[in-house]
C-alpha cells in the first residue's frame, strides 16, 4: 500500500498502526497539502451490506463533532471494495503506549488526560452520540500530552458484524461495561464505566480485571469486585477512588448522570478541601470489597441439595460441589432406619385414624393456604411495587412498608431533584415481587455542596478565571491598603468554609488598592508655578525637566503619566516645561497696515497661525483713524505664518510669512 494513491488525493507514505477493524496510515493530502491519517477497514467488513450503510451513517455522525479533544474526520469513501476513513494526524502515541512506558501515572496527570477525555465524552454526548469502545488503544496523546479520541461512532457500526480477531475482542473486553458484557445497547453511562476502568489503569499500571478469555473478563465484569486503587496505591485521595467507584457501579443508576457531572468531579477532586473526603459507598451487593477471596457464609447442603448451585452461585460466586454419599457409606444407616421403622410399624386400628387426621389436616391447610396465601408455609407472596419516585424520603418509606417492602436508601447529589426526595428507585414501579423484597431507592442530597476556597491574601489576577461561571455570579471591590500591595484581596463573602451551592452564590471580594491614590491631573497648559502647586497638593513627587517648543517658555508641555490615572502618594512623574523656541525657530514682526477714510470707525481683529499655534487673536480694538500694526509671528522649518485681518467682522486683509525668506 506504500506509495499508492487512494481517493485519487490520499498519498499513503507509512503504516503506523493496525487494530482488530483497521490498519492506519499516514498519508499526504495531495490537494490541500496536510497530513492525515487514513484508517482503512479490514476486507471481513466490505462484505456486509449491513454493515457498510451502518458505517457511513456512524462517520458522516462522528464527523459532526468539532471539539478539541476530538479527533476530526474529514472524509469517508470507498475505492473498489476498500473503505478508509480520513482523519486528522496526531503526532504522539496512543494513550495505552503511554499507560505501559509511564504507568502507575502521577495523580495530577491521571485526573487531567480524564478530564480531557470527559470533556470530549461530554460533547459527543450532547451530540447524541455514544463511543461505546472507551479504551486507551482509541485515545491518542500528543507531545504536550494533550489528548483526542478517535473512533467516535465506529464502534456501533463494527457491533452489526462478528469480530473474529481475538485480540480486539480482548483489548475492548477489559473496558466493557457490564451492560455490554450482557449483550444489552451501551448509552452514555458504558463510555462513563469505561472511563473509569482508564482512570483505574492509568493510577495503578493495572487494570481492574483480568482472565485467560474474553468469557472470563466479561464475568469478572458482570460479577466480581474489583481491589480498591487505594489499596494498590495508598497515595491516591479518596476523591479520585470515589470517582473511580462511581464510574465503575455495576448497576447503571448508581454511576454518574452525565458525562458532564463526571468532569465537573474530575475538575475539583484535587482540591485541598476534597482530597479527604468521605468515602462513595454503593450498596453491598455493588460495592467492590477490600479483599476478593473473603470468606462467605454458605448453608448447610442437604442430600437433596447436592449438585444444585446456590443463589451465591448465581452471582458469580463458585460454590464447592459435594460429592455424593457413597453405597458402602449409606448402608449402615439404611440398616438402623429399617430397624426403626420394623419398631414403629403401627397397628390396623391406629393406622385407620391416622388416616382420618391426617385427610382433616390436608384439608385444613388447603383452607389456611387460599384464605392467608403461602406465606405461613415459608413462601411470601407477591406484592406490586409502589411508584415513590419523587416522594419525600418518609412517605417513600410508609409506602413501601405499608407493603411489606424493605427501603434501602443510598444517598446522592443531584441538581434537579429536592433534597429528601427519592431521584429513583429499583426494582422500578408496578413491578410485582415478593413480600420483603429489598427496593433499593437513590435520594437526593439536594445540589452538590462545596466548601467555600479561602482567596483571602490570594492576588486577583490569578484566580478570578476560577470565579468565572463557576459561581453565579462575583462582584469586585476595591479600597486603599497601607498594608497589602494593590490586587490583593482583603475580605471575601461567603467566608472561607462555608458549606455552598456554587451555582446558586454570589461571591464578593474586596481588593487592595494599594496605598491611598490620587487621581492624576492634566498638566500640560498649565505655567510651571502651577503645575507644582498641583503636585505639591496632591502628594505627588517632581521629576521636573525643560526642552525647547513653540510653545511658551515655561509652559508645561507633556506628562509621564496620563489624566485620569490612579497613583500611590508619593510616586514620582516626570513633567516636561518648555525652555523656549528651538534654535531652528524664526521670531519676526510684520507690519499690517489698516486704512480708514475720514470719519470713518472700525472695529479690527487680527488673527494669526504660526508655528505657536492656530488662530491666535493678535489685536482686538476699534480704530477712528489709519494706523499701522506690527504682528510677531513664529516661523519654523515646517510652518510658516498666515496674518488676518478682520474689519467689522469681515476679512479685510490676509498676508502670508514664508519662513524661507529669512533664511
Amino acid at each position: 500500500m506504500i506509495g499508492k494513491r487512494i481517493g485519487g488525493r490520499y498519498e499513503i507514505e507509512q503504516k503506523i498502526g493496525e487494530g482488530g477493524m483497521a490498519i492506519v496510515y499516514r498519508a499526504r493530502d495531495t490537494l490541500l497539502n496536510r497530513t492525515v491519517a487514513l484508517k482503512v477497514l479490514r476486507s471481513q467488513f466490505g462484505n456486509d451490506d449491513d454493515f457498510v450503510a451502518r458505517f457511513h451513517r456512524e462517520a458522516q455522525a462522528a464527523a459532526s463533532l468539532s471539539h478539541p479533544h476530538v479527533v476530526n474526520i474529514y472524509d469517508i469513501g470507498q475505492e473498489d471494495d476498500m473503505y478508509y476513513i480520513v482523519m486528522e494526524y496526531v503526532e504522539g502515541m496512543t494513550l495505552k503506549q503511554y499507560i505501559n512506558e509511564h504507568a502507575p501515572l502521577d495523580v495530577k496527570e491521571a485526573v487531567d488526560i480524564a478530564i480531557q477525555i470527559c470533556d470530549a465524552l461530554d460533547h459527543a454526548h450532547q451530540n447524541e452520540l455514544i463511543h461505546r469502545d472507551i479504551k486507551p488503544h482509541n485515545i491518542l496523546i500528543n507531545k504536550f500530552r494533550r489528548i483526542k479520541v478517535t473512533d467516535f461512532g465506529i464502534a456501533r457500526a463494527v457491533s452489526s458484524v462478528t469480530i473474529t480477531h481475538t485480540g480486539s475482542v480482548l483489548g475492548s473486553v477489559h473496558y466493557f461495561s457490564p451492560e455490554q458484557a450482557k449483550g444489552i445497547a451501551a448509552g452514555a453511562k458504558s463510555d462513563l464505566y469505561s472511563l473509569g476502568v482508564v482512570l483505574y489503569e492509568m493510577l495503578t499500571g493495572e487494570l481492574p480485571f483480568s482472565g485467560d478469555s474474553p468469557i472470563s473478563v466479561a464475568l469478572k465484569h458482570l460479577q466480581e469486585p474489583y481491589v480498591r486503587p487505594r489499596k494498590l496505591r495508598p497515595e491516591i485521595p479518596q476523591s479520585v477512588e470515589n470517582i473511580i467507584a462511581r464510574a465503575m457501579a455495576k448497576e447503571p443508576m448508581y454511576r454518574y448522570e452525565s458525562a458532564r457531572e463526571m468532569l465537573e468531579d474530575l475538575r475539583t477532586c484535587l482540591t485541598s478541601e476534597r482530597r479527604s473526603e468521605a468515602p462513595y459507598v454503593l450498596p453491598e451487593k455493588y460495592a467492590p470489597e477490600e479483599d476478593p477471596e473473603i470468606t462467605r457464609v454458605i448453608p448447610a447442603i442437604k442430600p437433596e441439595m447436592l449438585r444444585k448451585r446456590s443463589w451465591d452461585e448465581e452471582e458469580g460466586h463458585t460454590i464447592r460441589e459435594i460429592p455424593a454419599v457413597s453405597a458402602a457409606e449409606k448402608a449402615p444407616v439404611q440398616e438402623e432406619e429399617e430397624e426403626t421403622e420394623e419398631r414403629a410399624r403401627p397397628v390396623p386400628w391406629k393406622k385407620a385414624i391416622g388416616w382420618t387426621g391426617g385427610i382433616l389436616l390436608f384439608f385444613v391447610l388447603v383452607g389456611a393456604s387460599i384464605f392467608y396465601g403461602f406465606s405461613w408455609l415459608g413462601v411470601p407472596p407477591d406484592v406490586v411495587v409502589p411508584s415513590v419516585q419523587n416522594l419525600p424520603l418518609e412517605e417513600a418509606r410508609q409506602k413501601l412498608e405499608a407493603v411489606h417492602l424493605k427501603p434501602a436508601i443510598q444517598e446522592q447529589f443531584d441538581n434537579t431533584v429536592e433534597a429528601g426526595h427519592v431521584i429513583k428507585q429499583n426494582p422500578v414501579a408496578n413491578m410485582p415481587v415478593k413480600e420483603g423484597t429489598e427496593v433499593q431507592l437513590i435520594v437526593s442530597k439536594g445540589k452538590p455542596k462545596a466548601t467555600m476556597p479561602n482567596f483571602v491574601g490570594q492576588n486577583i489576577d490569578e484566580i478570578e478565571s476560577q470565579l468565572a461561571g463557576k459561581y453565579k455570579d462575583y462582584k469586585i471591590e476595591k479600597e486603599p491598603s497601607e498594608e497589602q500591595p494593590a490586587g490583593t484581596i482583603l475580605r471575601q463573602t461567603p467566608a472561607a468554609g462555608t458549606e455552598i451551592v456554587a451555582g446558586e452564590t454570589e461571591v464578593r471580594l474586596v481588593v487592595s488598592d494599594g496605598q491611598d491614590k490620587v487621581t492624576m491631573p492634566n498638566l500640560v497648559g498649565l505655567t510651571e508655578e502651577e503645575m507644582k502647586a498641583k503636585m505639591e497638593r496632591l502628594g505627588l513627587r517632581l521629576q521636573l525637566e525643560r526642552a525647547p517648543s513653540y510653545k511658551p517658555e515655561g509652559m508645561v508641555i507633556e506628562q509621564s503619566y496620563r489624566p485620569d490615572n490612579r497613583l500611590e502618594r508619593g510616586t514620582w512623574v516626570r513633567v516636561t516645561v518648555s525652555s523656549g523656541l528651538p534654535e531652528e525657530a524664526r521670531r519676526v514682526k510684520e507690519e499690517v497696515d489698516v486704512y480708514l477714510n475720514p470719519g470713518e470707525k472700525a472695529n479690527i481683529e487680527i488673527k494669526v497661525t504660526d508655528a505657536t499655534g492656530e488662530n491666535k487673536t493678535i489685536e482686538n480694538y476699534t480704530i477712528t483713524q489709519s494706523i499701522k500694526f506690527q504682528i510677531p509671528v513664529v516661523l519654523s522649518p515646517s510652518k510658516d505664518a498666515l496674518i488676518q485681518v478682520y474689519k467689522d467682522g469681515q476679512l479685510y486683509q490676509e498676508k502670508q510669512v514664508r519662513y524661507s525668506d529669512f533664511q
